[in-house]
């Protein structure tokens, strides 16, 4: 959660739909190759970027990424890094946004979360429509989002919630309001386009391996029924928890990051295969490679970054 450079590096937000074969055909034992940029935007002073999403429709590929400080939208074209434009700016009503944060893209729908606003806001691409929004009676301190698609006709939003005791000492709030960690939606845009959303419920495990103390980034398999959860506390260590689509903590982690576990995103490689493709955020080498690992859950690094997605639909060659 801590402040990063100000431009959007490629290798970090997309990999590239032409890098499917080698990776996807690549054997869980060989080595796998490391990826350079694409491209690298241009520096924009004063709007402290963080989390990007992928909007591939037809002719028009964008990135969409959340500037924090700017209290606004970029909108980058995916295959130069071109700005294209922004949408937005600082307020409570609807298009504005306060300290937005995570944001997802599921079809023609932009899911932006803002951490100071306490909700999620929905708009429909490519105009930026606001369709509405929802959380606004659970939501304390939102960061990130994942949306699940794959259930035909709801979409069902995981939001991460790292409210803290005390956010200047660090201190977590008590061991059983970590229960509250991760809270799902499921959501629906009517006939009419007005949105529906309703409240299932949140869930984190309270457990001393399992705990959820400090969180942001989330990504999710459906077809496994997995997620993996940035845990963002280097007091424990910072990584990747694996919980269930219902909740559930299996005793699963990756090993610690070397700084703070940021973006993560799955590549898909067929119905059993792919890589887990994560950020770790702050190390200090000035030549960001990517490096995907196989999954299980896998691992890639890449430096001083938060966010990550994928462009493609990668398949055995």
């Amino acid at each position: 959660m801590q402040a990063t450079p100000r431009f959007l590096r490629a290798a970090a937000i997309l990999v590239a739909a032409s890098l499917a074969p080698p990776l996807c055909a690549a054997p869980v034992a060989a080595s796998i190759p490391v990826i350079p940029e694409s491209w690298t935007s241009a520096p924009v002073e004063g709007e402290e970027m963080d989390s990007l999403a992928l909007w591939p429709s037809g002719e028009r590929n964008w990135v969409v990424a959340t500037a924090k400080q700017g209290e606004r939208l970029f909108v980058f074209d995916a295959d130069s890094g071109t700005r294209i434009g922004t949408s937005g700016g600082p307020g409570g009503g609807p298009g504005q946004f306060r300290r937005p944060n995570g944001v997802a893209v599921a079809g023609d729908l932009l899911f932006v979360v803002e951490r100071d606003g306490h909700r999620v806001q929905v708009l429909r691409l490519p105009d930026f429509t606001p369709l509405g929004d929802f959380g606004g009676g659970e939501l304390q301190v939102p960061y990130g989002i994942w949306v699940d698609s794959s259930t035909p006709g709801t979409l069902t939003a995981y939001v991460t919630d790292s409210f803290m005791a005390d956010f200047a000492a660090r201190t977590l709030p008590p061991r059983e309001r970590l229960t509250e960690r991760v809270k799902r939606y499921q959501v629906s845009v009517d006939a009419s386009g007005h949105l529906q959303s309703r409240y299932p419920g949140a869930f984190g495990d309270t457990g001393e391996d399992g705990a959820l103390r400090m969180v942001e980034s989330i990504a999710g398999d459906p077809a496994h029924g997995r997620l993996l959860i940035a845990e963002e506390d280097r007091r424990v260590g910072s990584t990747l928890r694996e919980y269930s689509l219902d909740g559930r903590y299996p005793g699963r982690d990756l090993t610690a990051f070397e700084e703070d576990a940021e973006g993560v995103v799955l590549w898909p490689c067929g119905a059993n295969g792919g890589y887990w493709i994560a950020v770790d955020q702050g190390r200090p080498d000035p030549l960001p490679r990517l490096r995907p690992h196989h999954a299980g859950p896998g691992r890639q690094l890449h430096r001083r970054t938060d966010s990550v997605d994928r462009r493609g639909s990668p398949a055995r060659p």
